[in-house]
């Protein structure tokens, strides 16, 4: 319906009415001044600015004005007057000696030589990137590496806990799992720790709270359906949840046949039914889950340094992390609290077959072991003060480390995407990123993220993003610069360089076996003749190395100058000393 308005005036309110007329009127008449002409000025030159508006540019500068002009020349001989044939060689030659006599010529020449070196520099100095030949690609600039903290999820409950672990939801990564777990004997009893899903755009308040009845140290997603996680406990139990039921977990293991201390680390593993996974715990075992029947784990295993036909509890050390690659499904890891790792084979009849290796890494607990996203064979471990970088063809020592800092690192994980770049957090709140193919000495990029202590990182599967949460319940998005995420040729160029260092780890392993068979080899011989009189036993072993130094040195010169050493190499016999070609000498030396 139209709305109507009618504004009624009379007439006379409007005002008189306008009547124009053309009339020939002068209002106002202004006769010459002479007196005033004679003080005119005359303004030469004249600078009037036009269309002048306010400056929008961030910075001015005043450049030298350039003048240019077109002319045509022919440039495949240089450019030859009319009346000479530059075709004809006799012309040219003939026409170049005329040029060269003259006076002027030398003078002339330096005087050019200023302008063209100027111009060539000028010239070389516009754009050193431009791109001057098709066939050959342009080089990449050089792009500082950066970051940012994108959000902070921070515990929203009134006593504040630390976060123990991060998950990554499988659907692309929109959500994150975050548990808190407070590991300290004295504060964690009689407490139960609420644990959070987030959404990573919305930092304000959790998509989801989970109730449990003890404090989750870690949450796992299931790689295969993001509704369901599984999660370890401080009192030992495990226990599986669903996104749709988020008050209650949908199973929990009984009490009696769970873990006797806090579970450090649970993980899936590949299966038909996609609900298997195995849990470690400080109690030194590993056991083999089934989430839909949780009543009683699968199987057991006991992480025994020692190799034996009965795997004995009192010795075994305790997990601190587990790891398990999707590629290798028989295959998993176990850092030890003691620093030992263990390789071991689930496909194995006996507890001998199942543990494949154990290797010394650290000397305190390892707190994260980590495969490569592209080569299997390299494992990362973080602990003490230092990361390693190890490989399964070299048990000895790890191939590459990093530095002895000054605090503690808490965890360490590979980038899914840059296969050269792994992350470290520390004790200080540093988050630091290594690029084994820049530099070994110092991190690429140190982070600031907070003042209190990180406890854990996790990576995001697109490598732009690193999830760390700190001990007071904060959890830190960081988002990486573009250099960080892929860079060419970053898996060839690793594949050499790890090549190269498990090469030089192999030779110096090889030393290392042969310097320890001749220490066993003198030490039986020592055995052997502790009967004999000391000084005897000096006298001969100075002896020995006498003749072994004469040895090699008669050995050395044979293989410099074998025309003066024809002869059999004789210790007794009294050789003429040794002259080179250019030897001259007088008749009184002789």
């Amino acid at each position: 319906m139209d709305i109507q308005y009618v504004y009624q005036k009379e007439r006379r309110e409007f005002g008189k009415q306008c009547l124009f007329s053309d009339k020939n009127k002068v209002e106002f008449s202004e006769p010459a001044n002479h007196d005033l002409f004679r003080e005119y000025i005359l303004r030469d030159p004249v600078s009037v600015g036009t269309q002048y508006s306010r400056q929008m540019a961030i910075s001015e500068a005043n450049t030298e004005s350039a003048e240019y002009e077109h002319h045509g020349i022919l440039h495949s001989e240089g450019g030859w007057p009319k009346d000479v044939n530059y075709l004809d060689p006799e012309q040219t030659v003939r026409y170049r000696r005329k040029v060269e006599k003259d006076e002027s010529y030398i003078s002339q020449l330096m005087a050019l030589t200023k302008p063209m070196e100027h111009c060539i520099f000028q010239n070389n100095a516009v754009n050193i990137y431009e791109k001057y030949f098709d066939d050959l690609e342009p080089a990449p600039l050089i792009e500082r590496s950066s970051s940012r903290t994108l959000n902070v999820y921070r515990d929203p409950s009134i006593y504040k806990q630390p976060v123990t672990h991060l998950s990554w939801s499988p659907d692309g990564g929109t959500k994150i799992a975050v548990s808190h777990c407070n590991m300290n004997f004295g504060e964690v009893l009689g407490k139960a720790v609420c644990s959070y899903i987030w959404e990573v755009e919305n930092p304000n308040a959790p998509l989801l709270r989970f109730k449990p009845i003890s404090s989750m140290i870690c949450l796992e997603y299931n790689q295969k359906d993001p509704t369901t996680l599984v999660c370890g406990m401080y009192n030992g139990q495990v226990a599986a949840w669903d996104t749709r039921n988020e008050q209650e977990p949908v199973m929990i293991s009984e009490r009696e046949h769970s873990h006797r201390a806090p579970v450090n680390s649970a993980l899936w593993i590949n299966s038909k039914s996609g609900t298997e996974f195995f849990s470690g715990s400080s109690d030194s075992q590993v056991m083999w889950w089934d989430t839909r029947k949780l009543s009683q784990p699968i199987d057991k295993l006991l992480m025994d340094p020692i190799k034996a036909d009965e795997q004995d509890l009192s010795r075994s050390y305790g997990v601190s992390c587990l790891e398990y690659e999707t590629s290798i499904p028989t295959r998993f890891m176990c850092g030890t609290e003691q620093g030992m790792l263990f390789s071991c084979n689930r496909k194995g009849k006996s507890p001998q077959e199942k543990i494949v290796f154990r290797m010394q890494c650290h000397t305190g607990p390892i707190y994260a072991l980590t495969r490569n996203p592209a080569f299997v064979k390299n494992f990362l471990t973080i602990g003490d003060w230092i990361a390693r970088i190890w490989s399964e063809d070299c048990r000895e020592s790890s191939i590459v480390w990093t530095k002895n800092h000054d605090v503690m690192l808490t965890d360490g994980a590979w980038s899914p995407t840059r296969y050269s770049l792994f992350f470290v957090s520390r004790v200080d709140g540093v988050l630091d990123a290594w690029d084994l193919l820049q530099q070994h000495s110092e991190p690429t990029l140190s982070i600031k993220v907070c003042d209190e202590s990180l406890k854990c990182l996790r990576a995001h599967e697109s490598g732009r993003l690193v999830g760390t949460g700190s001990v007071k319940g904060a959890t830190f998005l960081i988002e990486m610069s573009e250099n960080m995420t892929s860079i060419r040729n970053d898996k060839p160029l690793l594949t050499a360089m790890l090549e190269r260092e498990n090469r030089r780890e192999k030779i110096l392993e090889a030393k290392s076996r042969e310097m320890k068979l001749k220490v066993r080899t003198l030490n039986r011989q020592d055995e052997h003749t502790e009967d004999k009189p000391k000084l005897f036993q000096c006298r001969s072993a100075c002896e020995a190395a006498e003749q072994e130094y004469l040895q090699m040195l008669e050995k050395e010169r044979k293989s410099r100058h074998p025309e003066e050493y024809e002869e059999e190499y004789d210790p007794k016999k009294v050789r003429k000393p040794y002259k080179p070609d250019n030897y001259e000498s007088d008749g009184e030396n002789e």
